[in-house]
C-alpha cells in the first residue's frame, strides 16, 4: 500500500514556472512506474506524463512535451513534474498516481494506475 502526497501547486502567470512535488510513503515506490495526470472539473482525468521506477524512461503528452518534466528520487521517495512555459489551458488540479511494476509509453490511462494523490490545483492567469 503507497500514500501520495501532492505538492507546489498555485498561482502562476502565462509564460511561468511551476514545480510540483509527490511524497510517497510505502515499500514499493522504487519498484513501480509513475505518473503524473491532471482532471479539470467535468472532465475527464488525463495523461501527463510517466516515468519508469529507474527514472531512465519517460514519456509525455503531446500538449506538454518540451514544457514539463518529470523526474523521481527514489531515496526521498518523491517524484516531481517540473512546469515551464506554463498557459491557461494547464489550469486544473493536478494528480501524482502509482503506475504498473514494468514501464511502458503505452500506460497512459487511468486504469494502469493504482494508488493516487489527493492533487493540487494549478491557476495560469494571462
Amino acid at each position: 500500500q503507497v500514500q501520495l502526497v501532492e505538492s507546489g501547486g498555485g498561482l502562476v502567470q502565462a509564460g511561468g514556472s511551476l514545480r510540483l512535488s509527490c511524497a510517497a510513503s510505502g515499500r514499493t515506490f522504487g519498484t513501480y512506474a509513475m505518473g503524473w495526470f491532471r482532471q479539470a472539473l467535468g472532465k475527464e482525468r488525463e495523461f501527463v506524463a510517466t516515468i519508469s521506477w529507474s527514472g531512465g524512461s519517460t514519456y509525455y503528452a503531446d500538449s506538454v512535451k518540451g514544457r514539463f518534466t518529470i523526474s523521481r528520487d527514489n531515496a526521498k521517495k518523491m517524484v516531481y513534474l517540473q512546469m515551464n512555459r506554463l498557459k491557461r489551458e494547464d489550469t486544473t488540479v493536478y494528480y501524482c498516481a502509482v503506475g504498473p511494476k514494468y514501464y511502458s509509453s503505452s500506460n497512459v490511462y487511468t486504469r494502469d494506475y493504482n494508488y493516487w494523490g489527493q492533487g493540487t490545483q494549478v491557476t495560469v492567469s494571462s
